[in-house]
């Protein structure tokens, strides 16, 4: 009984740790989203959907090419080691975006970003730290989390 708590606690420690990893980072990530609507402001709509698209696009292609090579580096080295790597490279990349005086710096920052692919080494530890029972809850916490980061983003991405 006594080993049961125990693994429960540790358990939730583990989850609530990624929840916070996981949520900053995408805190992170998302705050950029209102930013880019303000400043890329422009008479020409079609110019500022371009723009706004290489600043979103330049994460989203650099994360799909790394995610699978730091995944299978997890599973070699350490997950904690490449989740290290991974925040420090989205942490150069938002200090990059932040700042960015013009769109391309921008666009560097964010594929920068991108470069930082934890989430499939991240859901792996999760997967590692939890029993089968408690992985579905995990996993829908990791979602509570990101869900959040998303609105809280939005909310004081403009300040």
């Amino acid at each position: 009984m006594r080993e049961t708590e125990t693994l429960l606690q540790s358990e939730r420690k583990a989850i609530l740790a990624l929840c916070f990893v996981y949520g900053l980072r995408m805190l992170g990530l998302f705050f950029i989203m209102p930013v880019i609507v303000y400043d890329l402001q422009d008479n020409d709509p079609l110019n500022v959907g371009l723009k706004a698209g290489f600043v979103i696009g330049a994460y989203g292609i650099t994360q799909a090419i790394f995610q699978i090579p730091f995944g299978m580096l997890s599973d070699r080295v350490g997950r904690k080691k490449i989740i290290a790597i991974g925040l420090v490279l989205f942490t150069l990349g938002s200090c990059i975006a932040a700042l960015a005086e013009n769109v391309y710096w921008l666009i560097i920052g964010r594929a920068i970003q991108g470069c930082g692919a934890i989430a499939s080494t991240l859901l792996a530890l999760v997967s590692d730290l939890t029993r089968v029972e408690q992985r579905t809850k995990s996993m829908a916490l990791i979602g509570v989390a990101i869900a959040s980061s998303f609105g809280l983003a939005l909310l004081i991405g403009p300040i």
